[in-house]
């Protein structure tokens, strides 16, 4: 599925695409219904870059079994365990 952001939209809340990507990232994940994962990919990115987001807003982060998988997954793919 697609989400088609107008222009206007953008202008009127003076942000970028990617900013505006990072929005809804940021409160998908603060209600729970995006893991960090999730979020940081929906931001376009990376999960360091999305945490410091959420530390400048004092958005504590959520780190659930999901998470943990995905990291042991990406340790393993990684050759680093």
């Amino acid at each position: 599925m697609s989400i088609i952001i107008s222009d206007e939209l953008l202008t009127a809340t003076r942000m970028t695409e990617a900013e505006m990507k990072q929005e809804i990232a940021v409160l998908l994940f603060q209600k729970e219904k995006l893991t960090l994962a999730q979020a940081s990919r929906f931001a376009g990115i990376n999960r360091i870059a999305f945490q410091h987001l959420l530390a400048s807003r004092q958005i504590p982060v959520h780190y659930g079994v999901e998470d943990l998988e995905q990291d042991i997954k990406n340790l393993r793919e990684m050759g680093r365990l």
